[in-house]
């Protein structure tokens, strides 16, 4: 059961999770903004909500996947530089907060989900939180060639490689960010791929992400 209420002891605890992120070295007011608009509770179930919400930390959501720690969605967000209006594919929908906040970035959304039971709970979520965004299910590293290209494309799991794919599918000036490797931890690596179609590569350390699989069993 989800929380529906958005009161003002939910909004200061927003408010602190906007100053500790702040503290952590986020400085696009932007993206702080759209975390501060957020409310991260009714992505949980009421049960954990007043405890882990609006901590720093990633939290189970079930079907072995997570929903990852703000400063992580943040980060991302960040090397992304969305601008009002870019078209953003987004890689594991998950619990869908990724997701809210690009939308609160002003980008139009397609975002893939691989995993049937978060897609069948996170879609209808995000309607009625208000969210707007073009929902699929399906193997990620495929992308969405109908849609294609897009200005920004964002893995939000651990990928083994970078799909080719998803390279041929971002725009020329585009930017993707993925976490690349098959341990523990990935490198996060920032895509750019110039106008000429010429790529480059730049990476921003280690994170921790639930997989990104290819074997279509869904």
């Amino acid at each position: 059961m989800f929380e529906t209420q958005d009161t003002f002891k939910h909004q200061g605890m927003r408010r602190g999770l906007v100053s500790l992120l702040r503290d952590k070295g986020i400085n696009d007011e932007l993206v702080l903004k759209a975390i501060g608009q957020i409310p991260r509770h009714m992505f949980f179930d009421k049960v954990f909500h007043n405890n882990y919400a609006y901590e720093d930390l990633a939290f189970p959501i079930g079907a072995g996947q997570t929903i990852s720690q703000p400063s992580t969605v943040a980060f991302q967000s960040c090397l992304l530089e969305i601008k009002k209006g870019d078209k953003v594919l987004e890689i594991g929908t998950g619990s869908g907060y990724q997701t809210a906040v690009l939308l609160e970035l002003g980008a139009k959304v397609y975002t893939i989900e691989r995993q049937r039971e978060l897609f069948n709970i996170t879609k209808p979520l995000l309607t009625k939180m208000g969210y707007r965004a073009q929902f699929f299910f399906g193997d990620g590293f495929e992308g969405k060639h109908t849609y294609a290209p897009f200005d920004k494309i964002i893995v939000t799991c651990g990928a083994p490689f970078i799909p080719p794919k998803l390279v041929e599918q971002l725009a020329k000036n585009g930017k993707m960010v993925i976490p690349v490797g098959e341990g523990k931890e990935q490198t996060m690596t920032l895509i750019q791929k110039d106008e000429t179609g010429n790529l480059s590569e730049s990476t921003f350390g280690n994170f921790s992400f639930v997989p990104m699989l290819n074997d279509k069993q869904y």
